[in-house]
């Protein structure tokens, strides 16, 4: 017989990731000089995984920021565009009409407005995803 979890498409263990305020991941950013933007996208590539095992991953996105650091920002660049898509697909994989998609990276081109209309809707789209699953 059949999981019923798993013809949807989600796991069958389908954790949910945590519902966080947009304003506080900007907030915490910006006070932290990045550090918490760093863990940010580490533990939202962990949540995918875990929930429905789309996604990049919290280590191949931690490696893409750090090597941001390194690189004169341009693995960070790949992550602008990875991870709204990442976001989709886990909307795909919950047979859910996808709300973002690797074009919002394209929101980074506006000097630093850009950047956190970028991170509050990928939160955001986050958020609707795991309240809805709570």
């Amino acid at each position: 017989m059949t999981n019923p979890l798993e013809t949807a498409g989600v796991s069958p263990t389908g954790v949910v990731g945590k519902v966080r305020s947009p304003a506080a991941v900007v907030i915490f950013t910006i006070i932290t000089l990045g550090i918490y933007y760093i863990y940010w996208v580490y533990q939202v590539g962990r949540e995918m995984k875990e929930y429905n095992d789309s996604g990049l991953g919290p280590l191949v996105n931690l490696l893409l920021v750090l090597g941001g650091m390194v690189t004169a920002g341009v693995t960070a660049i790949v992550l602008w565009f990875t991870l709204p898509n990442d976001v989709a697909g886990t909307y795909e994989r919950d047979n859910k009409r996808p709300t973002i998609s690797a074009l919002a990276g394209f929101w980074h081109l506006l000097p630093i407005i850009g950047s956190i209309i970028w991170l509050v809707k990928i939160q955001n789209r986050l958020n609707a995803l795991w309240e809805g699953r709570a």
